[in-house]
């Protein structure tokens, strides 16, 4: 079981000014952000049991993290 936060400015340096510009300029993009913080911060409490969840939220907050990044990642890259 992995407790490592996996945010955004980790995972994607790269895109650093682009995530905030993007912030500032589209409110779905910002929305989508918001989404995958929120949810990031719910699975890394339940990782380091702050907040214990069953394994079936678990896993289903997990794929939510990932579908919002993969959405993410897709903008960054159009």
């Amino acid at each position: 079981m992995s407790n490592t936060p996996h945010e955004l400015a980790d995972d994607f340096p790269e895109h650093a000014a682009r995530i905030a510009e993007l912030k500032q300029k589209d409110a779905h993009f910002d929305r989508m952000v918001t989404a995958y913080h929120d949810i990031n911060r719910d699975v890394h409490r339940a990782e380091t049991d702050v907040e214990p969840v069953s394994d079936e939220h678990m896993t289903s907050m997990r794929r939510r993290r990932m579908q919002l990044k993969d959405e993410i990642f897709a903008v960054l890259n159009k």
